[in-house]
């Protein structure tokens, strides 16, 4: 089938993908708001009003309680990029369906690695990636899946330029889904169990989210971006602290925002543990929409426009409507950099130099990026190009290198045309990258990296954990908008403060950087001359989708065993993990990647990264078969091969981060039969849920303590697993003495049967059947 580029399909009258799925979306809208309005008895927030026009059921006939109630969703749609993809897919084929049941879309981000340059890089990256990307071709192509090839660009911004709409709601198998409230939506970070369930035709189950409200007034000036809103946000929130819940930004300010300056605030809401963000829909969703080809979306969008933002009652009175209410004055606001280490230490610049050196952060900056799915729109490289310019202008070089991934081929086409790219290049050791993930998620080979030495990196990407970006655990890496990494580039130091301090110019004369300027839209329009889409099959019956057998990248899955209805005892602790265990450190990315689609070779990275407290090192526990320690897969495997059931420990919020499922279902392949923690984030939690596996926390945080490095574990009751209903542990230790521990655990009826079929895709098939 021949493709179609973007700029042929802007020449149809059909120019946006799924037009029709869209306006049967807001046909149903006015209906069923009414029937919540009835229900519920008050005036509605956005967030609502687009989860109950999404129930599985149709009009709402009970009002859901937030932050308590399970309730089934029916998503408009399904995206997935290519490491969790494989997984996905390989979930979806053995659910028995010849076509998936909502419009989906993979995208090729991931697997590209940062070294050289763009074209070098993902040729590379093709060429050591072919068995994976021809595999999501090919299935792609027979389920009926939109396939986004390598170069295409990074997921979230694809997303956002092609299908992300107002008042919808999708799911996608990366916590940076999230990334679509940019449009107005309700999008949500799933691990792919959940998108198979949407895929295949089912319900997607939620606990209805709690909602956090920002007011935003006034209106941003100078040096200060979008991105130095979530970054304030991280700092008031914590990590953890938007966890179970939705945030919708509303006022003034909000309004004043670009619709990608939105999305880059929705993007980070994942690093405050939030289900999603969202705004309402306004001019600047029109202007967005309109430029990316999709004003027949805006035309069917005006004609609701009413039910497409919160009722003027509720953001009239919001503390009455919002479970917690935050209020930011953009005019007031200075731009922030946050880390190291985490997203949520929020630093404005004018405190950043006493604080850096109160704390012994290396202040001497060699890289500078920008880009990833947070931010590299047109907008963010316009204003960053500007900085350049500018310095430019003024005789003064670059002290650190400048690396750019732009978000897409077509925000890349476009800047090129424009110049930007150019600017850039003006620095002679800019580096143009391809349009991926890249050093976002691990995937840069950086020169001198495994030196290990104390350094720091400022980007514009949305996570900074140890090691995240280049394997180092001592580089810090700090957060900030594309505009400070761009200045921090030119001054070479984390503490230089553009709005106030100078720089040295090649004649000597001390020179300040003008404040940035940039396109919200590119005045000409966009382009792309292949945007790099593959559109499926109609028919895919005849598509083969091969897996050898003997790949080290691609294995077919083999169901999980079902539950034998006994309780689960003598059970040894595989690890007690000590503080922040993001997943991450249950399931790395860089160069693990490459086996996202080989479960049991994947299985080798798990947990190496969580640190053990019994000892405080990593990937070292002691085996209680031999008294001997080893690494952690490796233990683990001889207690499967023993026969030996384990259980894991953590501390809070526990599985943060990424919406990695390989988080779960690695320990679920080689045998560890539940979690038991102080908290969990709630991706995590879920994808163990759908694994078939127990994610347990203790009812008394104080028990953690007690859990010993030999104990040997009971269950004492799972017989009568139930909802609502503790389960009670216990723990043998050595000298004969015992623990009881009481677990709380989350799971209702429909969970619990998960449990029993041994995952949530063996009972899709046993229903099948």
């Amino acid at each position: 089938m021949k493709r179609k580029n973007l700029k042929e399909r802007k020449n149809k009258l059909d120019m946006t993908f799924d037009i029709d799925m869209i306006k049967k979306v807001y046909e149903r809208y006015p209906e069923r708001i009414a029937a919540a309005r009835q229900i519920t008895g008050k005036p509605l927030t956005l967030s609502e009003k687009i989860l109950y026009t999404h129930l599985w059921e149709g009009n709402a006939t009970q009002e859901h309680e937030r932050g308590n109630s399970y309730v089934d969703f029916a998503p408009d749609r399904v995206a997935m990029q290519d490491a969790t993809a494989q997984m996905a897919l390989l979930q979806f084929m053995q659910a028995g369906k010849a076509k998936v049941a909502v419009p989906s879309t993979a995208h090729a981000d991931h697997l590209i690695q940062a070294r050289v340059g763009a074209e070098s890089d993902l040729q590379e990256g093709i060429n050591k990636n072919s068995e994976v990307f021809n595999f999501l071709s090919s299935v792609c192509d027979k389920y009926g899946i939109g396939f986004w090839k390598p170069g295409a660009g990074i997921i979230h911004q694809v997303v956002l330029e092609n299908y992300a709409f107002p008042g919808g709601m999708m799911i996608g198998t990366d916590s940076h889904t999230v990334n679509a409230g940019g449009l107005g939506m309700v999008a949500i970070g799933v691990g792919g169990a959940d998108a198979v369930d949407v895929m295949a035709g089912m319900a997607w189950e939620l606990k209805m989210p709690k909602l956090i409200g920002v007011k935003l007034t006034g209106k941003m000036n100078g040096w200060t971006a979008a991105k130095d809103v979530i970054l304030k946000v991280a700092g008031i929130l914590t990590v953890k602290g938007g966890t179970g819940c939705i945030v919708e930004y509303f006022g003034e300010g909000a309004e004043s925002l670009s619709a990608t300056g939105k999305g880059t605030i929705c993007n980070m809401g994942a690093e405050i543990g939030a289900t999603t963000s969202t705004f309402g829909y306004d001019d600047s969703m029109r202007r967005y929409l309109a430029a990316t080809g999709r004003q027949d979306v805006v035309d069917a969008a005006d004609q609701i426009a009413e039910h497409l933002t919160g009722d003027p009652e509720v953001y009239a009175n919001p503390e009455h409507y919002f479970d917690q209410l935050i209020e930011i004055n953009l005019s007031e606001l200075t731009p922030h950099l946050n880390g190291p280490f985490t997203p949520d230490l929020a630093t404005p610049v004018s405190e950043f130099r006493a604080k850096a050196e109160a704390n012994g952060w290396p202040l001497e900056v060699e890289w500078a990026l920008i880009g990833s799915c947070t931010n590299s729109s047109y907008e963010d490289l316009s204003r960053a190009a500007s900085i350049v310019e500018d310095a430019v202008a003024k005789g003064v070089k670059p002290k650190a290198i400048l690396g750019i991934n732009p978000g897409s081929e077509q925000v890349k086409y476009t800047a090129e045309r424009d110049g930007f790219i150019d600017s850039f290049r003006k620095f002679e050791n800019a580096r143009i990258f391809t349009n991926a993930c890249g050093p976002c998620i691990g995937q840069w080979d950086r020169e001198g990296a495994e030196k290990g030495e104390k350094n720091s990196i400022i980007h514009s990407f949305n996570r900074n954990f140890a090691k995240r970006a280049d394997g180092n655990p001592n580089t810090h890496a700090f957060v900030a908008s594309p505009e400070m990494v761009a200045a921090v580039a030119i001054s070479g130091r984390l503490d230089f403060n553009p709005i106030t301090d100078t720089l040295t110019a090649e004649n000597g004369e001390q020179v300040k950087l003008d404040e940035p300027k940039g396109s919200e839209l590119p005045a000409k329009g966009f382009a792309v001359e292949d945007n790099g889409y593959q559109a499926p099959s109609e028919d895919g019956s005849g598509v083969v989708v091969n897996v050898s057998p003997t790949s080290d990248r691609l294995q077919l899955l083999e169901e999980f065993p079902a539950w034998d209805g006994q309780n689960i005892t003598g059970a040894r602790v595989l690890i007690k993990a000590f503080g922040k265990c993001t997943t991450d450190h249950i399931s790395m990315a860089g160069p693990w990647l490459k086996y996202r689609g080989h479960l049991d070779n994947i299985s080798n990275n798990m947990l190496i990264g969580a640190v053990n407290a019994y000892n405080m090192e990593t990937n070292k526990v002691k085996n209680q078969l031999n008294g001997e320690y080893g690494e952690v897969p490796a233990v683990q495997r001889a207690y499967k091969a023993a026969g030996i059931p384990s259980i894991v420990v953590g501390d809070q919020n526990y599985g943060e981060g990424s919406s990695r499922e390989h988080a779960a279902m690695e320990p679920r392949h080689l045998g560890v039969k539940a979690v038991l923690v102080k908290s969990f984030a709630r991706i995590h939690e879920t994808n163990l849920k759908k694994q078939g596996m127990l994610g347990l926390t203790f009812a008394d945080e104080a028990d953690y303590d007690k859990v010993l490095e030999d104990d040997v574990v009971n269950f004492l009751d799972l017989d009568q697993f139930a909802p609502g209903k503790q389960l009670t542990l216990e723990f043998i230790h050595t000298d004969g003495t015992k623990d009881t521990v009481m677990a709380n655990h989350t799971y209702n009826q429909q969970q619990i049967e998960w449990f029993k079929a041994g995952s949530a895709l063996n009972l899709i098939k046993q229903q099948e059947n």
